[in-house]
């Protein structure tokens, strides 16, 4: 497992494949870790259809985890018993 630390919340093609559990704080202060593979896994489909991801390959968001990775994350912790905001 590779641990990075990010300044905002980012899924990389870059990334893929690379066991990757990125750290974010945001400019509120708030934390976030993240399984980048778990989250591009579970919307991979969503993600090669963003402009961004094609063009750049990558996404990202500075302010908080998406909306759509908030509701990815929820389900992981329910099945994995993980603490909130951590996937």
């Amino acid at each position: 497992m590779t641990k990075l630390t990010k300044n905002r919340f980012v899924i990389s093609k870059s990334l893929i494949g690379k066991n990757a559990v990125i750290t974010f704080t945001n400019k509120k202060g708030e934390t976030y870790t993240y399984d980048h593979d778990a989250i591009y896994s579970a919307c991979q489909e969503k993600f090669e259809t963003m402009q961004c991801f094609q063009q750049y390959g990558n996404y990202t968001n500075s302010n908080k985890l998406p909306k759509f990775v908030q509701l990815v994350q929820e389900q992981l912790e329910l099945v994995n018993g993980t603490s909130k905001n951590s996937v």
